[in-house]
């Protein structure tokens, strides 16, 4: 079997904007429904949402054979859990809460097998299709695909060094934490906040890797996008179903 190929990877190194959906209802059902809806990438997240490993290869499973690509966000910059996500198969993380250019190393260092990193060296792992990629071991990096996010102000000050990592490639930036550490806690929409963002994206351009952002529907998005973000989530898959049930339900009711 070959190296199944990393789509988003390549559309980064070659300068395409993805366009992605946050996915937090933990459902490979839903996973399976929003995989056809033409996304490029869906976020599968484990920091903020109830996923554990199984949910998640499920939801690996569901994306299998469609045109989106699956990000998983493990809860933190560790190397155990970078590790078993990986050993399942995913291909791009997401690493939350990079505030050094060392924690971005040590990220590099969790998604690399020894001597270039610390990834523990298992057979028969999904990642591998137990056993059936026979070159896996001396070409799996080269479709594995690191994001960290940025997401305080430590982190923004770090940003050039942290854009400048080695094996790191896009930096995503995290408006509702990075809201609340410059004091302004739930208006990731304050200008202050916006500016911030507006700035940090600009300097991860330079350093020459992507920059990515969560936009809450398509105005906010496209506004990223022509800011020059190369991978915009343009919602989160609760608040979608949310809106639209109270919508409908708001309607019928008057």
């Amino acid at each position: 079997m070959d190296l199944p190929r990393n789509a988003f990877k390549q559309a980064l190194r070659e300068g395409k904007p993805q366009i992605g959906l946050w996915s937090v209802l933990a459902n490979a059902s839903v996973s399976e429904l929003l995989g056809a809806s033409g996304f490029d990438w869906l976020l599968i997240d484990m920091e903020h949402a109830p996923n554990e490993l199984p949910d998640v290869q499920a939801q690996l499973q569901a994306l299998r054979g469609s045109n989106t690509t699956a990000i998983v966000r493990p809860p933190w910059n560790d190397m155990v859990w970078v590790k078993r996500v990986l050993d399942l198969g995913a291909q791009t993380l997401l690493i939350p809460y990079v505030q050094t250019a060392e924690e971005a190393a040590q990220a590099v260092a969790f998604m690399r097998y020894p001597p270039a990193g610390r990834r523990g060296v298992a057979g028969g792992t999904r990642a591998t299709q137990w056993g059936r990629i026979g070159d896996y071991y001396k070409r799996v990096e080269e479709e594995l695909c690191l994001l960290v996010q940025v997401e305080s102000r430590a982190g923004l000050a770090n940003l050039d060094a942290i854009a400048a990592t080695p094996g790191v490639d896009g930096v995503f930036i995290g408006p509702a934490d990075l809201s609340a550490d410059m004091g302004h806690l739930g208006e990731p929409q304050h200008p202050v906040v916006q500016a911030a963002i507006a700035d940090a994206v600009h300097r991860v351009r330079g350093a020459g890797k992507a920059a990515g952002i969560l936009a809450r529907g398509e105005e906010a998005a496209r506004r990223w996008l022509d800011a020059g973000c190369g991978f915009v989530a343009a919602g989160v898959d609760a608040a979608l179903l949310a809106q639209a049930a109270d919508g409908l339900a708001g309607k019928l009711r008057k």
